[in-house]
């Protein structure tokens, strides 16, 4: 697959020629990715010290709920959790027994080397500057070999922050998935990515297309859901705009996640991406939200209960619509081997 023009940037929508089609044989498959990182006060400003990872302890519990679906989960693991001892013990078994794959998240307020001013638009490590966002990474990557035996290939940046350089830096670090893109979503009003036009197709991405580009799973859903990527934009610039789009069953935009997307939306959303043809579903959350108290997402004891709810109900239906769980290793395999065929059919 020779490089286009735009040199696949992660940042931007991928070009037709890059869209990355499952196999057949792989039929309808799910990822779950956990957002493994310390826990913070997310309406503060972030801060360098807030580092503590109390919250891992219980995620051994979370972990098993999961598995017992069959679930393969990738733990995308920032730099103090890679750097806490307890927490690299109480998660290592889980790769060891091949139960889980664990990946790379990158917090630039927290990960060093600390040279970058702590801003907002620093927040999303793809706005620094390229020698530091690459020095960011290979110290990361490092780390989390360092602490799990493993050299990880999976990657998303904190924030969903990815800027111009980064597919080609993790290409060139030995990164083969990204899962940093959030379709869908505009973090642009806090100097961050616009994905408002990425949808949820896996692409090949880094200036070799050697970089597969898994986004996280989101759909238009609603009467007018086939306007959305023009009306729901629209809809923003209005006072309360997307929320009578909403109420009115219109428009909703659904995020397949635990966190903030009640069970009802979420079923809504996977008939609907069933329907459209989508074999890949991505399903994500945040390590804290096992434990109350630590995210906006579960407060309480009772918020946990609708956390493990929710999985019940989304686990339930792809079951019965035939959706089987695949973890992101296999992933990775069954797409290469996919592209090495094409690659071979098209040069005969």
């Amino acid at each position: 697959m020779a490089p286009a023009a735009g040199g696949g940037r992660i940042d931007r929508p991928p070009l037709p020629a890059d869209i990355a089609t499952p196999p057949e044989s792989l039929g309808r498959r799910f990822l779950v990715f956990v957002d493994t990182e310390e826990e913070f006060d997310w309406t503060q400003p972030r801060r360098r010290d807030a580092t503590a990872t109390t919250a891992i302890a219980a995620l051994p519990e979370a972990h098993r709920r999961l598995a017992g679906f069959g679930i393969c989960p990738t733990y995308l693991v920032d730099y103090p959790v890679a750097s806490d001892p307890a927490a690299v013990e109480a998660m290592r078994p889980l790769l060891e027994a091949g139960e889980c794959a664990i990946g790379t998240q990158l917090h630039p307020w927290v990960n060093p080397p600390f040279v970058e001013d702590l801003t907002v638009a620093n927040s999303f490590v793809g706005n620094l500057p390229e020698p530091i966002e690459r020095a960011k990474l290979l110290a990361l990557t490092d780390r989390i070999e360092t602490s799990f035996g493993k050299r990880p290939q999976i990657y998303r940046a904190g924030r969903y922050g990815v800027g111009p350089n980064t597919a080609r830096l993790l290409e060139e670090a030995g990164y083969r998935l990204d899962v940093s893109v959030r379709a869908l979503f505009d973090y642009s009003i806090e100097g961050g990515p616009d994905f408002m036009r990425h949808d949820a197709s896996p692409s090949w991405s880094a200036p070799g297309r050697l970089l597969l580009e898994l986004p996280l799973t989101a759909v238009y859903a609603g009467r007018a859901r086939r306007l959305g990527r023009w009306l729901y934009p629209a809809a923003g610039r209005v006072a309360h705009g997307r929320g009578l789009l909403s109420r009115s069953g219109a428009l909703s935009r659904i995020a397949l996640t635990p966190e903030g997307t009640p069970l009802i939306d979420a079923v809504r959303a996977i008939r609907t991406l069933l329907d459209d043809g989508r074999r890949l579903l991505s399903i994500s959350f945040h390590s804290p939200s096992v434990v109350p108290g630590h995210t906006p997402y579960v407060r309480d004891a009772a918020d946990l209960r609708r956390f493990y709810a929710w999985w019940d109900g989304v686990l339930e239906l792809l079951a019965r619509e035939g959706v089987e769980p695949i973890g992101a290793d296999m992933l990775i395999a069954a797409m290469w081997r996919a592209r090495d065929v094409g690659l071979r059919l098209a040069t005969r």
